[in-house]
């Protein structure tokens, strides 16, 4: 129908390599069929990588702030960034890591790879139970190591101790249902934990329409709601336990994303911990609620509590925003599984995070700093 159209379009794919002179500069002119042979994938390393150099350069300036004593207002990721970022393979990336993880090295590979790993992140080889570095077949081995019996005392004196190795990302109260992942940075209590349920084997009180859910966990009159959140660092011992005397009547795991748990990432990411795989343990102690949550993390899928058996976190057979439940209290046994103070609970397979929120009186204070580091046995707070 338009012949004319057609005639000038194959005219410009005819068009050869032309070159012309403006003045001094030499200018090259390439045919139109040449932008239609455009590549996407090195826009997408440019667009991607320009991306990165602009997050380190405003990670490098938060830092620089922070040494001048500076306070930093959280720049919180855009719901199109988050997405982005959920949209990484990392549950697929997470369970390659773990199957390499269990390969086992030849004798002569262990000690440069795991000397390379102590270097970069820092690792004190002379607490742990063995010190020999070719005793550890393979990298998950080496992940899990004991600790010899004397490098973490527990404190006796206090109710809470720390759970595992790590630095503290934020403490206190619960205000609002809402709590501080990081310094002005929360997220919701009930999307953390999960809905309450009317299910008679569970640690908590069915939902009410008339009572927040705060009212919920909080048992005991007088008392208030406290949450102390501690991240591991890959370098960190990756055992955590008991952080209390205290009974475990439920678990629930939530199947999520594995993105990093950083404490730049939970400056950058709301509600990040919502996001994640977790595996919440919940119960009761001396002064009513209690609950201890591990966070997967990126390569971090593998989350295992050592009386749990039933337990498999990052398998391809749970979806992203579902949850299960399983219930410790049966009827041969009442109240749940018993812990001690400083008793194993379970282990990471690289660094994450711990978020304890629990029912205590008004009188309880935190004996602890933000972005302090602290490790297994120390106090965290007392009446």
């Amino acid at each position: 129908e338009y012949p004319a159209m057609n005639r000038f379009l194959g005219s410009l794919q005819k068009l050869p390599l032309r070159a012309f002179r403006t003045g001094t500069r030499k200018i090259h002119t390439a045919p139109v069929r040449s932008l239609f042979l455009l590549r996407p994938v090195p826009i997408l390393l440019a667009t991607g990588g320009g991306y990165a150099g602009y997050r380190q350069y405003e990670k490098y300036r938060e830092r620089k702030l922070e040494k001048l004593g500076l306070e930093i207002p959280p720049k919180l990721a855009s719901h199109w960034e988050v997405a982005l970022y959920k949209s990484v393979p990392t549950r697929l990336l997470s369970r390659a890591w773990g199957r390499l993880n269990q390969v086992e090295l030849p004798h002569w590979l262990r000690r440069p790879v795991y000397s390379l790993y102590i270097w970069t992140f820092g690792v004190n080889m002379k607490e742990a139970a063995v010190e020999d570095l070719h005793h550890y077949r393979n990298l998950s081995e080496f992940f899990r190591r004991k600790l010899k019996p004397q490098a973490r005392p527990v404190c006796g004196l206090h109710s809470v101790i720390s759970p595992s190795d790590g630095k503290i990302l934020n403490f206190g109260q619960v205000k609002n249902c809402e709590v501080e992942q990081v310094k002005g940075v929360t997220y919701s209590l009930e999307s953390f934990l999960g809905p309450r349920t009317s299910t008679e084997d569970l640690s908590f009180p069915p939902a009410s329409s008339r009572d927040s859910f705060r009212n919920q966990l909080v048992t005991r009159e007088g008392n208030e709601l406290y949450h102390c959140v501690i991240y591991l660092a890959p370098g960190d011992y990756h055992c955590f336990h008991s952080p209390t005397d205290w009974t475990v009547s439920h678990r629930r795991h939530f199947p999520g994303s594995l993105m990093s748990v950083n404490p730049g990432m939970a400056r950058w990411i709301k509600e990040l911990f919502c996001h994640n795989e977790r595996v919440v343990l919940t119960g009761d102690w001396k002064h009513g609620f209690f609950s201890l949550t591990a966070v997967g993390a990126t390569n971090v899928g593998s989350i295992r509590i050592y009386f749990d058996q039933d337990l498999h976190t990052n398998s391809p057979r749970y979806s992203k925003g579902s949850y299960n439940d399983f219930s410790f209290v049966t009827h041969g046994n009442k109240e749940g599984v018993p812990m001690r103070k400083g008793e194993h609970l379970g282990e990471f397979n690289l660094g994450s995070t711990i978020v304890l929120i629990f029912e205590a009186p008004k009188d309880f204070n935190f004996r602890l700093k933000a972005g302090q580091k602290i490790r297994f046995g120390e106090a965290l707070g007392s009446l």
